[in-house]
Formats: structure tokens, sequence, C-alpha cells
């Protein structure tokens, strides 16, 4: 662990926030705060259900033939390639119970089907990543490491792997129905969009389009809606129904923007054209950044009036010098360790 020993006494110092187990409650003042040496010295163990794994700092875990070439890859990338599986598995389950719902005329399901899809891939997806903390989500990579101290240098990595993830979930649930697709469109080369002289577009089994009466603020504030955080997976899956059922009609609830991006450029790689990205006056960008506004927006409105930890809402004006100060000392969530 990153600790060094105190010249006046035996006690270890925590002096990185990814490697302090409870790191919320890590000042953000980067003052040095004393560990027990019991607690010092415990190994962190290999699995942790979520959503508490972000706090474990998988570089020690400790694992089984250490020598073998996998196994140092799989070490070093280990939470990447936990997003990937478990936006994987939020998109499989989401964007098939769509193209079930579509593709059958809704013979074999309705809206209500596809808010169980995504409610069931949210909550298989976060357990399935708890190594990482589950975020599956660029948005709540991105308020973690604004308001949780989750290391900036990791963010670029997660949000790879989470679009990586959801592409390659899109690809499958393609594959699968292409027959499907190909009945409903009428022709194996024909693949249209929302919002085109078609009857029988497919793009939107995989990326979401709004409503035709939407405005473009409209647009942007019904993607903003933000999880709430330190659910377990049962109550994000309820959540994300509530969500999808309530409001998830004028836009298609995409509230992540791995979840959309991710998905629309596989549609644009295998042939719907130029039209995922313009349809509806280029509406494929609101999806992408609003779902970071909402999320960050939710995570300050919860540290400011319910949140009493660690945070940087909660010192002196409310956060205003961490987020107005370009020095690295404000800004980063690991600075201490770099400087003891």
């Amino acid at each position: 662990m990153a600790t060094k020993s105190s010249s006046t006494s035996d006690s270890p110092l925590t002096t990185h926030a990814e490697n302090n187990p409870n790191n919320y409650a890590q000042p953000y003042d980067n003052t040095p705060q004393r560990q027990s040496p019991a607690r010092a010295s415990q190994q962190p163990h290999a699995e942790h259900g979520a959503p508490i794994d972000h706090k474990v700092p998988q570089e020690n875990v400790i694992q089984a033939h250490p020598d073998l070439l996998w196994s140092r890859i799989r070490h070093s990338l280990r939470e990447p390639f936990s997003e990937f599986l478990g936006t994987f598995i939020l998109v499989l389950f989401g964007d098939g119970a769509i193209a079930q719902v579509v593709l059958s005329g809704e013979t074999k399901g309705t809206w209500q089907s596809i808010c169980w899809g995504y409610g069931i891939g949210i909550m298989l997806g976060v357990y399935t990543s708890g190594i990482s903390g589950g975020h599956i989500n660029p948005a709540v990579t991105l308020t973690n490491a604004l308001l949780r101290r989750f290391p900036w240098r990791k963010v670029p990595l997660y949000f790879l792997a989470q679009t990586l993830g959801a592409m390659t979930a899109a690809a499958v649930v393609y594959g699968n129905y292409r027959s499907a697709i190909d009945a409903f469109e009428g022709s194996t080369s024909t693949r249209t969009v929302p919002f085109s002289a078609s009857h029988t577009p497919t793009a939107g089994i995989f990326a979401t389009y709004p409503a035709e009466f939407m405005t473009r603020t409209g647009m942007f504030f019904s993607e903003q809606y933000c999880m709430p955080e330190k659910l377990v997976p049962v109550g994000l899956f309820f959540v994300l129904w509530g969500i999808a059922g309530c409001f998830g009609w004028e836009t298609g609830f995409a509230l992540n923007p791995a979840r959309d991006f991710g998905p629309r450029l596989v549609t644009y790689m295998i042939g719907y054209g130029r039209g995922v990205w313009t349809a509806a006056g280029g509406y494929a960008w609101i999806p992408i950044i609003a779902p970071f506004c909402g999320a960050a927006f939710g995570g300050w409105l919860y540290d400011m009036f319910l949140f009493t930890g660690e945070s940087p809402i909660n010192t002196e004006g409310a956060g205003l010098k961490r987020f107005i100060s370009p020095r690295k000392e404000i800004w980063s969530n690991t600075y201490q360790s770099e400087h003891v």
C-alpha cells in the first residue's frame, strides 16, 4: 500500500485515496490520516460485491500464478474488463428487449418488456462489474471522479471499456436478430432510421431517438435523469424501471453515454448510414452530453443537502475552490500519494 511511517509513531499514514478502504472518509484538504496497524496489515480480498468495490485497491489483490502472462495482463486490466462486461450485459438485455418488441410488432412484448429488459440488464451488469465499482456508465465514472476521489487517470480507460462493451453487445443483438431485421425492413440491404421515409425503421433498436414533437430543450432535459448513488443492484433495477416506465417515452431514456454512443456507432458501421447522426436535427449528441450533466448535478444535489461525509461540496465555499482552481493539488484525487 502507498503508506509511509511517521517519525514519531509506528502507525502508518493513509496517503492514497484509492488505497484507503474507507476513502469516503478521506479529507479533501489532503491531510494524511492515521490508520491502525491492524487495519493496515489486512490484505484486500479478491472479490467484493457492488456497490463498494471502487474502494478496493485492485493492484494489491492476491492472485494465483502471478507470473503467467495472462495473469499479469488480467491483473493490470481487471477493472476495465469488469466495466466492459457489466456494460455489455446492460446493453445486451436492454437492446435485446427492444428488438423483440419492435421486430415482433409488439406481439412478443410491450413497452413494459423494454423496462424489464433494461432493469434486469442494469441489475446483472452491476453485479457482474462489482470489482470495478459497477459504474457501467461514463456519467457515473465522471461523477465519482468529481465528488468521490475516483482517480482521474482511470477515467479514460473506464470510458473506453464501457463504450466497447456497449458496442459488442449491440453487435451481438444485431447478429442474433439479423434475419428478423431483414424481414421487418423488407430487404437484406435496407437499413433505415427514424425520421426517414421508412415506416419500418430499426435503428431505434440500438440507439435512442426522440419523439417527433420534442424540442431541443426538451430532448436535453429528458436525458438528465440521474441515478442515486449507493444503491444495491436490486435498487437500481427499480430505479431504472421507474424512470423508463414513467419518463422514457419522449427520448428513449439513454441515461448513459456509452449505452447510446456505442450501439449508434455500430449501426453506422453496419450500414444504417449518416442518418444515425443527423436524424431529429442531429439529436445524437444529446444522449452523450446530457447524462454527464444530469449525473454531476444529481451528485451535487445529494452532497449539498444529504451527504455529511467527505466531499468537495462539504468544504469551505461548498467546493467552489476545487472547481475554479487549475492547480494539481486541488483537482488531483491522488496528489497525496505523489508528495509524501
